[in-house]
């Protein structure tokens, strides 16, 4: 989810569901300590909220997960799963699952500097290296070390001759593997990751694993968060409206603009999906794409397309209240 799930992302996801647990895009270790920016800089509100991080050398990863811990981070993750040609010249992602020593000195290492948990997200494999027992090695490995959790995509990664665009859809899901896992390491809490679109999927995997990561499904429909706290967190709080969901972030984005100097697109970005399966979904997400990377634009960009939807739809109901009923016989 590199440049997806940033700081207004996540705060976004936040205020439609209270409980779920968040990511962070993943960040890299030279990006944390060499880079100019502030890569670990998080709102209160999106606990709770996991560092994904990337790198091999376990002083550099130690030293990550100290800052984060610091910062108030309730989980550092190490991203074993990103086929990206850039993540795997930098000697991290995915191309580590060929190196379970190195994932496990760097999980020692970071136990060993923080209090908060350190967590493992992989494939079931790469390449070549895509049996069963390849993946098993690893786990075991690296579990050995430590770490007792890990998200698993339950696709390989082809390191060689596919883009990660493809890496997401060509390779073949094979839950199954990942159900194993959980029957051969009972005692590690077990994730699965890829292909959920419903809730109701994610029903069904909890019947073999521990927990159910959503991605891009979240992202492209972040309403389906709505159902998430009832469900699974046993919280009857009231579900907000995606009409407040809207109002909440233009607040944010008030803030935002004056503290940040951030642009508004910066924050509508993530918010195109929100009406996903309701009526005017296509003229909420046509305003925002169209009117949203102008220069100038402010917050009234998230008024004026929900006045614009608004009408739509109110335009939509005087049209089917207009027409006759058929006629009956």
């Amino acid at each position: 989810m590199l440049d997806w799930t940033d700081k207004h992302c996540r705060y976004f996801l936040r205020q439609i569901s209270q409980h779920a647990l968040l990511y962070t895009e993943m960040v890299t270790t030279g990006a944390i300590i060499f880079g100019k920016g502030d890569y670990l800089a998080f709102n209160e509100a999106e606990h709770p909220v996991a560092l994904q991080l990337g790198g091999s050398n376990p002083n550099e990863m130690a030293h990550c997960a100290v800052l984060a811990q610091q910062r108030g981070y309730d989980e550092v993750n190490i991203n074993v799963g990103c086929p990206s040609d850039r993540v795997q010249n930098g000697r991290f992602g995915a191309c580590l699952m060929a190196e379970p020593d190195t994932v496990a000195q760097c999980v020692a290492a970071m136990q060993k500097e923080v209090d908060i948990p350190v967590t493992v997200k992989s494939r079931i494999g790469i390449d070549e290296m895509d049996e069963y027992e390849d993946l098993t090695r690893f786990i075991d490995v690296v579990a050995n070390a430590g770490c007792d959790t890990f998200i698993v995509h339950a696709r390989k990664a082809w390191l060689k001759g596919l883009s990660p665009k493809e890496n997401r859809d060509v390779p073949p899901l094979i839950y199954e593997r990942v159900y194993h896992l959980k029957e051969q390491f009972p005692d590690l809490h077990i994730s699965i990751n890829g292909g959920v679109k419903t809730l109701d999927d994610t029903d069904l995997h909890l019947k073999y694993i521990d927990g159910v990561m959503i991605g891009r499904e979240v992202y492209s429909n972040p309403y389906i968060l709505a159902q998430v706290d009832g469900r699974y967190y046993g919280d009857s709080h009231a579900i907000p409206s995606r009409h407040q969901i809207v109002e909440n972030m233009i607040e944010y984005a008030k803030v935002q603009l004056q503290q940040d100097g951030a642009r508004v697109w910066h924050i509508a970005r993530h918010m195109l999906g929100l009406f996903q399966g309701q009526p005017g979904a296509r003229i909420w997400r046509r305003y925002l794409s169209q009117h949203g990377t102008q220069k100038g634009v402010g917050v009234e960009l998230l008024h004026d397309a929900l006045a614009t939807l608004d009408e739509a739809q109110h335009q939509a109901e005087l049209f089917r209240a207009s027409k006759p009923n058929d006629a009956v016989g």
